[in-house]
């Protein structure tokens, strides 16, 4: 990847693209290939695919400490590690440090702010389901009265999602269903035994099961430049050798270099876009050098932000100028406000009888999934807006079933050859409502060590949220129960009370036709600064109940193209 490093001697360029995350990776693509010299500006230190992902093919017992943390370690991610897993040694390089890299809670909130500062981003260590949203969800806020509805419906969208799923590849199954579109799939990914009894004894409650829809290959049958098919390791988050998944490391990135037209410079910390008041535009961004905390300035004909629905929004929020002194863009007062996420914590879990002569082959790095079920049309309304889907799936003991102060010797050998019983859990994905009381703000008391501000966050979950969840769960109790599962218990985990633990942090900076009530425009185009688009989390208007990153990648792709369009017409 060295071929496309920053170059010292050029300052200005045809496109800026902050961020190399999901979103920048594929403004960096969609940009490069319309023949614009693009510049991609990375906060955090390079990372090369495959020789970067020094833990890929490390097993258990090649970690210290067993596996974990140590507790000088865990004392700097003491936010990270609220999610249960960012902080694994297999992967915890991957996710910040929360000593270099502070923020602030307003007392009495939370928001679980998990971030990966390096080339690739989050895109490395994303879960990878991939979903469409449905016209339901665009219409969704114009329907019951919330926030302002999208500017777009699905089929703008569509042609998008075609694009993006087959440039990343998508397995999957079609079902034919409204709230869930079909796409251009790969061979989906099998069910185990186990999940497809609970298929088969659901759908009397009316209930789809399917697999994952997930961004793995999963057919030798088609290229993708360089990736080859997923080998059902499940070490997904340490970063794919194989590229058996989907990140800008192993696809966008490479596909942008290609062109030629690709620059990249890490450790390079945006600090805010230059606003120039003679042209109503932007002509580039101030940006601090990571390491040396040195200052520059590039120029630029038009301006990506994809550093993440929070940094993007701050972003904005610090270039402020006469004529927004408020931050960019910001004349409806709604930059860093309607922060969402996806609720989850909730669902439910029991023990599986028989199927002991089955099992199955490899770590499959995918589950189940349950489309929404609720609040779809034609049917009676809940006490709540909105819905929710599951995600889970079934597997089999392991040898912890044996620790007991019986079984030595041969019978205990034998014993831990054998798999245990089976189980399964499902958990709910809920959609959270956007709300301006949801946000952050600027501190600009306590700066980071760059001299920036950092940021305080004032959210929660509301009543729409609290009450989902008591469906969320007795759901999920209800269909375990007509599977016929033993010991089932349905939980709701109090600590996951709070927005970002779904790593799907939204709004910030949404999509609307009005820039009295909203950021961006329908091509993602900053309300008063065309040549500035925002393409990650951040213009999202309203958050589904499915994974987003699907769609983040679709608009970002509308949106380069869009924008290339106009530079070459000479409107922007």
């Amino acid at each position: 990847m060295s071929k496309f490093f920053y170059n010292e001697e050029q300052q200005s360029y045809d496109a800026i693209v902050v961020g190399s995350g999901i979103s920048g990776g594929w403004a960096a693509k969609e940009l490069c290939e319309n023949g614009l010299k693009t510049l991609v500006l990375e906060r955090g230190r390079m990372i090369k695919h495959i020789e970067d992902y020094h833990t890929a093919n490390m097993d258990p017992w090649d970690f210290p400490n067993g596996q974990r943390a140590t507790p000088e370690e865990r004392s700097r991610q003491l936010k990270q590690a609220r999610t249960g897993y960012t902080t694994d040694p297999a992967h915890r390089h991957f996710f910040v440090d929360d000593i270099d890299h502070p923020y602030n809670e307003k007392e009495g909130y939370r928001f679980d702010w998990m971030r990966g500062y390096h080339v690739g981003g989050r895109s490395i260590m994303w879960g990878r389901q991939s979903y469409r949203w449905s016209d339901m969800d665009f219409e969704a806020n114009a329907q019951d009265g919330i926030a302002v509805d999208w500017p777009v419906r699905y089929k703008d969208i569509a042609p998008w999602y075609d694009k993006v799923e087959e440039f990343i590849g998508v397995s999957g199954e079609n079902l034919g269903l409204d709230i869930l579109p079909d796409g251009k799939f790969l061979p989906a990914m099998d069910l185990n035994c186990v999940e497809k009894h609970f298929k088969e004894s659901v759908a009397s409650l009316g209930r789809v099961v399917t697999p994952g829809r997930t961004a793995h290959i999963t057919t030798s049958e088609k290229e993708f430049d360089g990736r080859t098919q997923c080998q059902y390791r499940n070490r997904c988050m340490r970063g794919c050798p194989f590229g058996g998944y989907f990140s800008s490391n192993s696809s966008t990135l490479p596909a942008a270099a290609k062109t030629g037209n690709l620059t990249l410079r890490v450790d390079s910390i945006v600090s805010e876009v230059i606003y120039d008041a003679a042209t109503g535009k932007a002509s580039g961004v101030k940006v601090v050098d990571q390491l040396t905390k040195e200052t520059f300035e590039f120029k630029a004909k038009v301006v990506f932000l994809c550093a993440s629905a929070i940094a993007s929004a701050a972003i904005l929020m610090q270039s402020k100028s006469d004529r927004f002194p408020n931050g960019l863009g910001n004349d409806s007062d709604q930059l860093g406000r309607n922060i969402m996420d996806h609720q989850l914590g909730v669902g439910a879990s029991g023990k599986v009888e028989g199927h002991l002569d089955e099992y199955f082959k490899g770590r499959r790095p995918n589950g189940v999934y349950i489309p929404r079920f609720v609040n779809l049309k034609g049917q009676e309304k809940r006490s709540y807006l909105r819905g929710f889907g599951y995600q889970g799936g079934a597997s089999r003991g392991d040898w912890s079933s044996l620790i007991a102060e019986a079984g030595y010797g041969k019978e205990l050998k034998e014993a831990v050859m054998q798999p245990g019983a089976w189980t399964f859990g499902i958990m709910g994905f809920g959609e959270i409502l956007p709300d301006p009381a949801n946000r952050f703000t600027l501190d600009y008391e306590n700066l980071d060590q760059w001299g920036l501000p950092t940021l305080t966050f004032e959210t929660k979950f509301r009543d729409n949220e609290m009450k989902m969840r008591e469906d969320m769960k007795s759901a999920a109790v209800e269909m375990l129960e007509a599977a016929g599962f033993k010991d089932i218990v349905g939980y709701d985990n109090p600590a996951q009370h709070g927005i970002g633990l779904g790593i799907h942090e939204m709004g910030t900076a949404r999509m609307g036709a009005d820039p009295k009530t909203s950021v961006v425009n329908k091509n993602n185009q900053v309300h008063g600064c065309p040549n500035v688009f925002v393409t990650d989390g951040a213009f999202m208007t309203s958050a589904a109940c499915v994974n987003p990153s699907l769609t983040y990648m679709a608009f970002t792709a509308r949106a380069a193209n869009f924008a290339a369009e106009q530079l070459k017409k000479g409107l922007l």
